[in-house]
């Protein structure tokens, strides 16, 4: 119960903070935000905190849940997913391309920038797939 009270007053201090540095940014007007950036630093800094803190409480409760669960399955899921973007990573071409500053990418970002793509499409299908075959299960039954 003493956590949960702590988190409401941090998440209290943290939007009144924001409401705040929200205000001093809509007082200074669009022209001057956006020539100096001036004001915009400490609302940056409450982002960054909120950030930070969720970051944190969502890696405890995730590292909580993989020891308090079934480590097998979790080690099981992991695999397959590494496994996904190995394949992903054989698939990827890495040929050079031009960007659009001029620069150009290279073959090691350029296979890098496959293996998200195609591991992407993996997962996605991957997912319709599941969400198909429980559709058409429910209406089986």
């Amino acid at each position: 119960m003493a956590l949960h009270k702590i988190l409401k007053i941090v998440a209290l201090l943290l939007g009144v903070a924001g409401v705040i540095f929200l205000a001093m940014i809509i007082a200074k007007g669009d022209e001057a935000v956006s020539a100096t950036g001036e004001g915009v630093d400490g609302f940056l800094y409450v982002a960054y905190i909120t950030f930070a803190i969720t970051i944190v409480f969502v890696l405890f409760f995730v590292l909580k849940g993989i020891f308090a669960g079934n480590i097998k399955n979790t080690l099981i899921s992991v695999g397959a997913f590494l496994l996904i973007v190995v394949i992903a990573y054989v698939l990827a071409d890495g040929n050079p391309m031009p960007m659009q500053e001029g620069e150009m990418l290279s073959a090691s970002g350029s296979k890098w920038v496959g293996t998200g793509l195609y591991a992407f499409y993996i997962l996605a299908i991957l997912a319709v797939g599941s969400m198909v075959f429980s559709g058409i299960k429910k209406v089986t039954k």
